[in-house]
């Protein structure tokens, strides 16, 4: 048992800034405008390079640092990489009113506009796959291509249903802000092609009191704010962009099939890649085959 005073995760999380810091990117804070504040990760200087610039959108879960480790690694050196906290995570957030992940959407837009950014890529996982989206849909001179990856963005509300059953819970942020060890552990083993039942119950209560206890009460009113999923049909139009749909065949947040008829939704101009034996999570599952599958995409040649 390790003292009280002992935090994996915070060890962790030091581990982490320090690589993101060694591929050239620092943290930053922008006030967007007078009521949104967004902490990215981004180039120490406004880009002047001719590389592309790239916006990498984290999940519902712990913030950004958590969830793009491997890819910032990879994508650095050929692109101007960006990655935002979205609101309500990190130390990004808003006196606005509004939940929803349109206002997402918007807050990232500005803030690369505030960046000076003109024209940028997008990969949203998850929760940040319905972000990407949006913004693909509000900001078509800007956004170059998109990447979706494990995101359901065309779920009805009898997916969520689903989702709680194959959970075995009643509300879906029990699911989505677990607080509690057990809530936490069937959440990883639904999300990462990995087991978790041997971890301690420790380690998963360190994991909330250190990325899911601040800002709660927000981020709940984020899950009641989402526009897609409250309808029996899926609420979505195709994008004018270029779309790569990246899923794990294992995903048992959003079904394999979803990524088929999402294909379907999004247009001529949308591909599906699958991976196999990987979960919800394939940039940290698989993070060498997303990242050459996502790469081959952005530079044209997939």
């Amino acid at each position: 048992m390790f003292p009280n005073f002992f935090s994996l995760v915070s060890l962790y999380g030091t581990y982490l800034r320090r690589c993101y810091s060694a591929t050239g990117l620092s943290s930053q804070t922008i006030n967007i405008d007078n009521e949104t504040t967004i902490h990215f990760w981004g180039p120490k200087e406004t880009a002047q390079n001719q590389k592309p610039s790239l916006v990498l959108i984290h999940g519902f879960g712990p913030m950004a640092i958590w969830q793009w480790g491997q890819q910032v690694k990879f994508f650095s050196p050929h692109f101007n990489v960006y990655v935002p906290d979205l609101i309500f995570f990190g130390d990004s957030t808003t006196k606005s009113p509004e939940r929803s992940e349109v206002f997402q959407a918007v807050s990232v837009g500005k803030l690369m506009e505030t960046l000076g950014v003109q024209k940028y890529h997008v990969v949203g996982t998850s929760y940040g796959g319905f972000v990407a989206y949006q913004m693909a849909k509000m900001f078509r001179e800007r956004v170059e291509k998109v990447v979706i990856a494990s995101s359901g963005v065309n779920m009805r509300r009898r997916d969520n249903e689903a989702l709680l059953k194959r959970a075995k819970l009643e509300k879906i942020e029990e699911l989505m802000l677990p607080a509690t060890a057990e809530q936490l552990r069937t959440l990883m083993v639904l999300s990462a092609n990995k087991r978790f039942n041997i971890l301690p119950d420790f380690f998963f209560n360190d994991f909330i009191h250190k990325l899911y206890t601040e800002n709660r009460m927000e981020k709940l009113e984020l899950l009641k704010g989402l526009t897609l999923g409250r309808e029996d049909t899926p609420n979505i139009s195709p994008l004018q962009q270029e779309v790569l749909i990246v899923w794990g065949d294992h995903d048992q947040i959003f079904p394999i099939e979803m990524a088929t008829e999402l294909k379907e939704l999004l247009g001529e101009k949308a591909r599906l890649e699958v991976i196999e034996n990987t979960s919800h999570v394939p940039q940290i599952d698989c993070s060498g085959q997303f990242n050459n599958i996502v790469k081959k995409f952005l530079s044209g040649s997939l």
